[in-house]
């Protein structure tokens, strides 16, 4: 039986052109470079990978990632998670009202069997961790940007 759900919503504004941060989003393998909780990814084939996540939480997630859309055009990427949770994460990117570049973040998982006990334990802990880690990873995407 799949442990707890948990759904996320996170909006980063950045200072940088939609296309670059379509690409820089698009490229997953190039994410522990600008984002210190994803310890690795590694490419298992074409359109999928195997990656170690880890936030302030002394817990390492093991996750198998399918690209399920890659629309940079259209600027939504949507992958597959599977491993330590199940379900799917994805980015829209596009500009808001002042003609900021707005990448908006959803996720839907399930906790895997294995971790369902962790997971119940503290939902908000788990929350504010997630949290934290996604406004590290949008400092780290912002500062990659600027460089380029």
């Amino acid at each position: 039986m799949p442990g707890p759900r948990f759904v996320f919503h996170h909006e980063w504004v950045l200072d940088a052109p939609r296309d670059a941060v379509v690409a820089a989003l698009a490229d997953i393998e190039g994410y522990p470079r600008w984002w210190p909780q994803i310890r690795s990814l590694e490419r298992i084939d074409e359109t999928s990978g195997r990656g170690q996540i880890r936030s302030a939480l002394p817990l390492t997630l093991h996750l198998v990632l399918t690209r399920e859309i890659e629309d940079r055009e259209g600027g939504h990427l949507r992958v597959r998670l599977d491993g330590d949770l199940e379900g799917w994460a994805e980015w829209t990117i596009g500009r808001d009202l002042q003609g900021a570049c707005r990448a908006t973040f959803d996720q839907d998982v399930r906790v895997a069997a294995r971790w369902s006990r962790a997971a119940t334990l503290s939902p908000a802990v788990l929350r504010a961790n997630h949290a934290w880690m996604m406004r590290q990873g949008r400092r780290g995407l912002a500062r990659s940007l600027s460089r380029r």
